[in-house]
């Protein structure tokens, strides 16, 4: 796998015609925040709010994961937040396998050029693409693995805890463990 540049991915990225879900979107929406971060944030798909902006996690899910990561200590500037696929499915639907499928070399460029030592997935669908086709939200979010010199967990998507409130409290303890690797894992990286 060539390694290109952050320009390059971007170029790729925003001319894409890899799915249908090209003719579709509004804009495809790449990663944000630090390109030297440690942690690297992984979810499904970008949402309608997103596909308007270009942007991750600007809607109200995106407040509440800047709530969280606040609360841990962690800022957005800090760490760099991704999705698997790049164009918002229509309807807010899970993304499609074939669709994961065709957006995935975008998301290995990205760990490629970030070298993140902890990727923490946002939701079951992005753990069970990137940890475990079997992974049970439910039961494993804030478990960690080791793979590849990167440390794994995942934990509710913001979307479900909009959804579910009563899975704030789970969620929240499960950003302070990330915060805790964090610090363990990157000790030389200021936490702000």
């Amino acid at each position: 796998m060539a390694l290109y540049t952050w320009d390059e991915l971007n170029a790729f990225v925003n001319a894409c015609t890899g799915c249908e879900l090209c003719r579709s979107r509004q804009r495809p929406v790449m990663g944000r925040g630090s390109l030297t971060a440690k942690i690297m944030f992984v979810a499904e798909a970008p949402g309608s709010q997103e596909d308007r902006a270009g942007i991750p996690f600007v809607g109200p899910a995106g407040k509440l994961l800047d709530e969280l990561l606040a609360g841990c200590g962690l800022r957005r500037e800090n760490i760099y937040i991704t999705n698997i696929l790049k164009c918002h499915p229509p309807g807010n639907r899970d993304p499609l396998e074939s669709e994961k499928e065709r957006c995935i070399t975008y998301l290995k460029y990205e760990t490629l050029l970030i070298r993140p030592r902890i990727i923490v997935c946002l939701g079951r669908v992005a753990a069970t693409r990137i940890i475990s086709p079997d992974y049970r939200i439910t039961r494993q979010h804030g478990q960690w693995i080791f793979r590849k010199n990167c440390h794994l967990t995942a934990v509710y998507h913001p979307s479900a805890i909009l959804r579910d409130p009563s899975k704030l409290a789970d969620t929240q303890a499960d950003f302070a463990a990330i915060a805790s690797m964090y610090r363990r894992v990157c000790p030389q990286q200021d936490m702000p």
